[in-house]
């Protein structure tokens, strides 16, 4: 007689708190309608500081995932997750992917130090903003691809180098910045607005959502994290970025499907609404189920940081793929269930359509993020059961 073990699955649910954080999120990012976020998107910073500071000092949502002994508000990935999704829904615009998305976890997972300590605060109080100046092959750190070079020691070091493309550094106070020591590759804090650093801002697709090149000549530096601990600092950002990444593209998303159904409802033809026609039904219908995937990716991978359950970085990998490719295709549909005016300039669908592929681009395209999903299952699968070679 065969025993059969039975393996009870845990359903993942919300709790009460977290969804009272969305809604309070969610309130807070009807001050970003489309007017504002156009405003915005043309104004010298690309962001308005005061409402960055009451996300941080009022609303506390900064620090969520900080522990409060580091002067965070607690709380977990998850909660990161609800409130970067509601952001994403509304197109706002902040430094949210450099500050929270990297950074702030780049901190966090930094040793403890007084470095960590005086360039965190400000941050998860909403008072400094920041930009993580790590090069990023497929969204994974690359000690070998580090240009910036660091001469100094102790508490005096300088950077010297040009990185380009750095995703909120026009407006960013601090740099994380990676630099190559005679140690090896460390992790150093610049602030950015000393003369020594120059900023050039680039024409990106995606308004909303601001580049720049960083030059450095001998900019004053202070060590975050030396060759023996930078990789893994690193790696760990860039771990919960793509995790935060994939949330935010679920809320996109999410406010995509919700306008085309609207649209669907109310746009009629031949005297009926189009959304009663089989093709849209099923275009939506298809629209639903890639976002609904994405949506359990996105959270399944916040919750494997959050837990330790599974694999983060293999999950933050397929969180990537999946969200990805759900955005991109919820952007293209929309654009088709809103015909004409999907088109035009004055209609909002194209922002999100822009962030959509912008953020497919960012920390690893779904093909290098599957690549890395399928190497992973290999070694994983080649560990488990090695393969033996004859020899003689």
């Amino acid at each position: 007689m065969v025993e059969q073990t039975v393996t009870e699955s845990v359903e993942f649910t919300f709790t009460p708190e977290q969804d009272e954080l969305r809604a309070a999120i969610r309130r807070f990012a009807q001050l970003s309608d489309e007017a504002t976020v156009r405003r915005l998107m043309d104004s010298k910073v690309g962001f308005d500081p005061p409402e960055w500071t009451r996300l941080g000092s009022e609303l506390g949502v900064l620090g969520l995932g900080v522990p409060e002994a580091l002067g965070g508000s607690g709380g977990s990935v998850v909660d990161a997750a609800i409130v970067v999704e509601e952001l994403g829904a509304a197109l706002f615009c902040g430094p949210v992917f450099g500050t929270v998305m990297l950074s702030i976890p780049a901190l966090v997972a930094a040793p403890d130090t007084s470095v960590r300590a005086q360039t965190l605060g400000p941050l998860v109080d909403g008072v400094r903003t920041a930009a993580f100046v790590v090069p990023d092959p497929a969204g994974q750190f690359d000690p070998s691809v580090v240009t910036v070079r660091a001469s100094g020691a102790g508490d005096a070091w300088t950077l010297s180098g040009t990185v380009e493309r750095v995703v909120d550094a026009g407006g960013a106070d601090d740099l994380l910045v990676a630099a190559v020591s005679p140690g090896g590759t460390a992790l150093f804090v610049v602030d950015a607005s000393g003369p020594e650093v120059k900023r050039t801002a680039l024409s990106t697709m995606d308004l909303t959502r601001r580049q720049a090149t960083v030059h450095l000549a001998e900019a004053p530096a202070r060590l975050l994290a030396g060759p023996q601990d930078a990789a893994r600092v690193c790696e760990h950002a860039l771990t919960v970025g793509a995790t935060l990444l994939s949330a935010e593209q679920v809320g996109g998303g999410q406010h995509l499907l919700d306008l085309s159904v609207s649209y669907a409802k109310e746009r009629l033809q031949f005297g009926r609404p189009i959304g009663s026609f089989q093709a849209v039904k099923h275009r939506l219908a298809n629209m639903l189920v890639s976002q609904e995937h994405a949506r359990a990716a996105a959270y399944h991978s916040a919750w494997s940081l959050q837990d330790g359950a599974d694999d983060p970085e293999l999950e933050a990998s397929i969180a990537q793929a999946v969200c990805s490719e759900a955005f991109t295709g919820i952007a293209r549909d929309a654009v088709q269930v809103h015909g004409g005016i999907g088109f035009t300039w004055e209609y909002q669908i194209h922002l999100y359509f822009k962030r959509a592929f912008t953020d497919a681009a960012l920390l690893g395209t779904a093909e290098q993020r599957r690549d890395l999903v399928a190497q992973r299952m290999l070694d994983t699968a080649t560990t488990d059961h090695p393969v033996e070679v004859a020899t003689g």
